[in-house]
């Protein structure tokens, strides 16, 4: 099987779940799925103004600011400042969640899995790199910033432009910006590792 090139310039923006924002499906699983019965999912949202964030039973969330000053998210009355870019965030998303932005609009980068079967993980790497999924495991990779270069297939992505390997396929990556990397795995819940990984405040 070959990559699966999935281009920014593709996407169609939608309404969130709960109306409050604009979300770009980059990727799904099963595909077709909705929000309701995916196994997992990624995409990229536009948030304008503060207010709360969509609940999903049985879903956990690795959520990565890529663009804007940030936000304060308040996880089941825990406030995480999150204002840093690129640093990777997860928790429960049938937590009650409050988003406050910090000074203007921003652009998250989300990846959600149902935690009865799914365990997602998300790098950032910013030099040049080689993935290579295990068996059963799938992996997604997006320029967060500047472009990269899909070296076996000698394709180039642009800004916010994404792959999706073939199970148990790899590749290598020539990076000139940043990169995340997303493992979607059998079994369950996000990477202990990366559970409310930025700082309280």
């Amino acid at each position: 099987m070959t990559p699966q090139i999935l281009r920014a310039k593709d996407r169609t923006p939608a309404p969130w779940k709960n109306g409050g924002g604009v979300t770009s499906q980059v990727a799904v699983d099963p595909p077709g799925a909705g929000t309701d019965d995916f196994v997992w999912r990624v995409s990229l949202a536009d948030v304008a103004s503060s207010g709360p964030f969509s609940a999903f039973p049985g879903v956990d969330r690795i959520i990565t600011v890529v663009g804007g000053p940030g936000m304060s998210l308040t996880v089941d009355g825990v406030p995480h400042v999150i204002d840093a870019p690129y640093e990777p965030f997860a928790f429960p998303g049938d937590a009650v969640t409050e988003c406050r932005l910090l000074d203007g609009p921003i652009v998250d980068f989300n990846v959600m899995v149902r935690r009865a079967g799914m365990t997602a993980r998300v790098r950032v790497v910013r030099s040049d790199t080689s993935v290579r999924a295990a068996a059963g495991t799938r992996v997604l990779a997006i320029v967060l910033d500047g472009s990269a270069e899909l070296q076996r297939a000698s394709v180039r992505l642009g800004r916010l432009d994404a792959v999706l390997l073939p199970e148990g396929d790899g590749d290598s990556f020539g990076v000139e910006g940043v990169l995340a990397i997303v493992d979607l795995v059998p079994g369950t819940g996000v990477g202990e590792e990366q559970l409310h990984r930025a700082p309280a405040g």
